[in-house]
């Protein structure tokens, strides 16, 4: 366990399961349940508005929908910005189109690397890549 200042409030904590203090958690808890309870009777409420008027920010509202603890199922209304360009999205943190560029980019580059390994790493009389221990040195 570690000494860390609260990003939230500043005060120096003994850093452990949280990366807030105890003080903060506490206030998060209460703004979770603020979110929650308008959220109940308002399901039509868009992220601003909810904001608005449980006077929650709208950093903090997209977190409790990123770790789950709200759902957008029921709200027809509520979405989260793409972490990548922005755009609204009902679940996890990446729209499609993003997530399908990111694969694609991913995929490229692992064969680049697998191209660039292939040709560059001797082989042995079998086709089998090889090296010597001390070229590792």
């Amino acid at each position: 366990m570690s000494l860390s200042y609260c990003p939230r409030c500043s005060r120096l904590f003994a850093r452990g399961m949280r990366d807030v203090c105890n003080n903060c958690v506490q206030e998060i808890e209460k703004e979770y349940e603020r979110v929650a309870n308008y959220l109940r009777e308002h399901k039509g409420a868009t992220i601003h508005e909810v904001s608005e008027e449980t006077e929650v920010s709208v950093k903090q509202i997209t977190k409790f929908i990123r770790e789950g603890r709200i759902s957008t199922e029921n709200m027809p209304n509520l979405s989260v910005p793409c972490e990548s360009c922005g755009l609204p999205i009902r679940e996890g943190t990446m729209c499609d189109s993003c997530r399908a560029k990111l694969q694609r980019d991913m995929k490229n580059l692992q064969a680049g690397i697998q191209k660039a390994h292939t040709t560059n790493a001797p082989h042995d009389s079998k086709g089998n890549t090889s090296f010597q221990i001390r070229d590792r040195l």
